[in-house]
């Protein structure tokens, strides 16, 4: 279920700290009580025209930082805020201020959450026509800061967005056994959820849009010191859906054995060529 709101203008910085945190409060039990695990769906989260500046801007987007083709995700594009117009760059600059990560903590319950400053992942996301992003949990480590991801924020981008356009986000049970919630990516909609090795999510339908429109989104990730030597990271677990097409992904467990036989030293100095080769 989604929740309409008009909570908090991100560009705005210099809104007081205690109401950011009396905003999130506002919304911590329905996130914190969610099932299968805790997430929330907040719709006309921003006024409608700092989103609408967003979308001007990336009618000027430049040449993308990533982009994926293969059978987990297709046709997905990313690109970093650095590279993008200014108005735009700013705003996730306001993403990682003190009085929207108060609203974040005081909603999820995480307390000293830490914005990325490299934006690692995070950016705008683009999904052409044809292109997926088969279910799946997070990467749990970032290795250049030390910390342990906790919570994904996605606000999407997309104007009279139809459902049979696909494209929705699903959150799936830990068993992967059933699909527990499903979202439009309709313009100003935010959907915030908590990560986790188990925490299963993506949008795995195909996107379809007749006006060959792709599908759009800010994507932001946020961690916490609380990461220690007992942890044992992983890249993207995908999982496929029962009764369907998707494929098994095989190489997080062809890293899991390299990791278990190999020196740490070795290990991190060949993980990286062998990621350019899809190992």
């Amino acid at each position: 279920m989604s929740e309409s709101a008009y909570p908090i203008d991100p560009v705005d910085l210099t809104i007081r700290s205690n109401v950011a945190k009396e905003i999130g409060k506002s919304y911590a039990d329905r996130y914190q009580h969610a099932a299968p695990y805790p997430h929330i769906c907040i719709d006309n989260f921003l006024p409608p025209v700092v989103l609408e500046h967003v979308v001007g801007d990336l009618k000027k987007m430049p040449e993308s930082e990533s982009s994926f083709s293969r059978a987990q995700e297709n046709k997905k594009t990313a690109y970093m805020p650095e590279r993008l117009p200014q108005y735009t760059k700013n705003l996730f600059y306001a993403f990682n201020s003190r009085p929207f990560i108060l609203f974040l903590e005081e909603m999820t319950g995480i307390p000293g959450l830490i914005p990325d400053p490299y934006f690692s992942g995070a950016g705008i996301h683009q999904v052409a026509n044809g292109g997926h992003l088969d279910i799946h949990a997070d990467f749990n480590f970032h290795s250049k800061m030390y910390l342990e991801r906790r919570l994904n924020v996605l606000i999407y981008l997309n104007k009279e967005w139809q459902e049979d356009w696909g494209g929705s986000f699903e959150i799936w049970d830990k068993e992967m056994a059933k699909k527990e919630a499903t979202f439009l990516p309709l313009f100003n909609r935010m959907v915030v959820f908590s990560t986790g090795s188990d925490t299963f999510h993506g949008n795995p339908e195909p996107v379809n849009n007749p006006k060959g429109d792709p599908r759009l989104s800010i994507a932001l990730y946020y961690y916490t010191a609380t990461w220690d030597e007992t942890r044992k990271s992983h890249s993207t677990l995908f999982r496929p859906r029962p009764n369907t097409q998707d494929k098994r992904d095989t190489t997080e467990i062809r890293r899991s054995v390299l990791r278990e036989i190999t020196p740490p030293v070795l290990y991190r100095r060949l993980i990286g060529p062998l990621s350019r080769l899809g190992f």
